[in-house]
C-alpha cells in the first residue's frame, strides 16, 4: 500500500457493523504526513464511517489503528482532538444560537479575569475568516442566520483554528462556489507545507485531481485500490467507484420553451434579495448562480414562502393577477415545491420511514374523513421508490439510515408524488456521489421534458452550465445578468457574480 512506511496513521483490518448491515470489511488504510489523501466512493461505500472512526465519533468493531507509531483507539472526539486528529464534518456541527466567533473558538475562548474577552475573540475570528476569504462575514452574527454555504466556511474555519497533525475534511466544498473552493485549497496547501496529514473526502473528481496526492477507492465497505492521483484519470476513478462504466455528462436535450409558468417582479426579502425580477417557462431549467451570500437561497425561499417578502409580486402562468404566498403551505397549494439546500434539517423527517416522508405532502390524497389509508400510503411509496431508484431495505426504513444520495431522492420523490408544476432545487447534488448525481440530472431532464418548470441553485458552475437552459446571476442581492445557453462561459458568469462587489470597491476607492 502506498506510503505505509512513512505513515502518520495506519489502519488495519477495521470492521464496522450497524445492525444487520456490515459497513466496513477488513479495511487497511494509511495516511502520510504532509500529504492530501483522497477517499472516494459512492454514497454508502463507508467513507464517512471510516473517517468518523479515525476522528473518534464512532467505535470500530474489530481491527486496530496506530497514530505516530502508537496504538490508537480514541474514546471520543475530544480524545482524538487531544492527540492531534480533527475532523470537519459534512453534516455541520455548529451551534446555531452562538455567533460565528464563538463557534470557531468554542474550545479555546479567550478569557480575562474569568470573563470571555470578546474584543480579542472577535479580532482572532476576523483574522482567521480573512485568511479564508470571508472578510465580509460578521463574526458576531449568530450562525443560525447564515446560509449553508456560509456555515460550511465557518465549520472549516473552526477546523483550521487549532493546530493538528491529521485533518479530515468530509465534503468540505459541497456548498462552496469556485472562489471559496480556491481559498480553501490555499489553506490546504499551507497545511501540507507544515507537514499536516489530510484525509479529503469528496464526490467532485476534478477537485480531487487538483488537490490530492493519493486516492483510495472504497466500494461496499471494501478498499478497491490505492494509487498516486496522477496515475489515474477521472473516468478510471469513477469506474472503480461504481464497478461499471457510466456516462460523465448529462444527456443533451433540446428545450422546447413553453408558456410562462412563474414570473417574479421586484422581489425584496431582507438585505439579500433586492428587486429580483425574472420569468420561468414550462419545460425550462433556469439556474441561479452567484457567490456565497449573493442571495440565491434567500430568493428561492422567498418564492416558496419560507422567508417573508417585504415587497414584490409573484405571478403563476400568464395571468395578470398575482398570487399571495405567505407560507410554504400557500406555495404548495399553488403547485410550487422546494427541494431545500439542507435536506436533513429542512427536507426530511429523519426518524420516519421512506414511506411516511413521501406521504407527508400528500396526506389529503391518502386519507378519507381524516383517516390515512396504510394501503394507499404503501402503494404510493413503492411506486416512487421504484421509479426514483431509491435504495432502501423496506419502505419503512428510517430516512436517517439512508445514504445522502438516497435521502435526496426521497425529498424529490415526495414532490413528484404531489405533481407540482414548479420545482425549485437548491444545491440538489450537495454531498452526492457521481452515480446518484447523474440519476438526478436525468430526473430533472425528464421533468422538463414533461413540461415542468425548474429552478436550480448550485455552487457548481459547471453543473449549471451542463443542465440549464438559462442562468441568472445574482451579485450582492441583486440580479446582475441572465445568460442563455449559447452565451454560457465561466468567465462571463463569474464576472457578473463579482460585478456588484467590484463596483462597490471602485466607488469606495474613488471616495477615498
Amino acid at each position: 500500500m502506498i506510503g505505509s512506511a512513512g505513515a502518520i496513521l495506519s489502519v488495519r483490518r477495521i470492521c464496522k457493523t450497524f445492525g444487520p448491515v456490515r459497513v466496513l470489511h477488513d479495511v487497511d488504510f494509511d495516511l502520510n504526513a504532509g500529504a492530501v489523501h483522497a477517499l472516494v466512493g459512492e454514497n454508502g461505500a463507508g467513507k464517512t464511517t471510516l473517517a468518523r472512526i479515525i476522528a473518534g465519533t464512532h467505535r470500530d468493531d474489530g481491527g486496530g489503528m496506530t497514530l505516530n507509531g502508537q496504538s490508537y483507539r480514541p474514546a471520543g472526539r475530544t480524545d482524538a482532538q487531544r492527540r492531534g486528529v480533527r475532523m470537519v464534518m459534512q453534516e455541520l456541527n455548529l451551534f446555531p444560537t452562538l455567533t460565528v466567533a464563538e463557534n470557531i473558538f468554542l474550545e479555546d475562548l479567550p478569557r480575562r479575569f474569568g470573563v470571555i474577552n470578546y474584543r480579542l475573540l472577535h479580532r482572532r475570528a476576523e483574522e482567521l475568516m480573512a485568511a479564508i476569504g470571508l472578510r465580509d462575514l460578521a463574526v458576531d452574527e449568530p450562525v443560525g442566520n447564515l446560509t449553508v454555504g456560509s456555515r460550511q466556511m465557518v465549520e472549516i474555519a473552526a477546523g483550521l483554528s487549532q493546530d493538528c497533525r491529521l485533518l479530515i475534511l468530509d465534503e468540505p466544498t459541497a456548498s462552496l462556489t469556485d472562489r471559496e473552493t480556491c481559498l480553501l485549497f490555499d489553506q490546504i496547501r499551507r497545511l501540507r507545507a507544515r507537514g499536516v496529514a489530510m484525509l479529503y473526502i469528496s464526490h467532485r473528481m476534478q477537485e480531487i485531481k487538483q488537490i490530492a496526492d493519493t486516492v483510495t477507492v472504497l466500494r461496499d465497505g471494501r478498499i478497491i485500490s490505492t494509487h498516486a492521483i496522477d496515475t489515474l484519470t477521472v473516468e478510471e476513478i469513477v469506474n472503480r467507484m461504481v464497478g461499471r462504466e457510466i456516462s460523465h455528462a448529462p444527456a443533451a436535450r433540446t428545450a422546447a420553451k413553453g408558456r410562462v409558468a412563474l414570473r417574479v417582479e421586484n422581489l425584496c426579502a431582507g438585505p439579500r434579495v433586492q428587486n429580483i425580477s425574472f420569468d420561468l417557462h414550462k419545460g425550462e431549467v433556469l439556474g441561479l448562480a452567484g457567490l456565497i451570500g449573493a442571495g440565491r437561497t434567500e430568493t428561492v425561499r422567498a418564492i416558496f414562502g419560507a422567508d417573508r417578502l417585504t415587497s414584490g409580486r409573484i405571478y403563476l402562468g400568464e395571468t395578470a393577477k398575482h398570487v399571495r404566498i405567505r407560507s410554504p403551505r400557500d406555495a404548495i397549494a399553488h403547485g410550487i415545491a422546494l427541494i431545500p439546500e439542507d435536506r436533513k434539517e429542512q427536507g426530511l423527517f429523519l426518524p420516519l420511514g421512506v414511506d411516511r416522508n413521501i406521504a407527508v405532502p400528500n396526506l389529503s390524497r391518502l386519507s378519507c374523513a381524516g383517516i390515512i389509508s396504510p394501503a394507499a400510503e404503501r402503494t404510493l411509496a413503492r411506486r416512487h421508490i421504484d421509479t426514483g431508484a431509491i435504495k432502501c431495505a423496506a419502505p419503512d426504513q428510517p430516512a436517517e439510515t439512508l445514504s445522502g444520495g438516497n435521502q435526496q431522492k426521497v425529498v424529490i420523490a415526495k414532490w413528484l408524488a404531489r405533481d407540482c408544476d414548479v420545482l425549485i432545487f437548491d444545491e440538489p447534488t450537495r454531498g452526492i456521489d457521481v452515480g446518484a448525481k447523474f440519476e438526478i440530472y436525468a430526473m430533472m431532464a425528464d421533468l422538463a421534458a414533461r413540461g415542468k418548470a425548474l429552478i436550480v441553485v448550485s455552487s457548481d458552475l459547471r453543473e449549471l452550465m451542463a443542465i440549464c437552459d438559462r442562468i441568472a446571476v445574482l451579485s450582492d442581492g441583486c440580479l446582475a445578468a441572465t445568460f442563455s445557453r449559447n452565451a454560457f462561459s465561466e468567465q462571463t458568469i463569474n464576472a457578473a457574480a463579482f460585478s456588484r462587489h467590484t463596483a462597490t470597491f471602485r466607488t469606495q476607492g474613488a471616495a477615498g
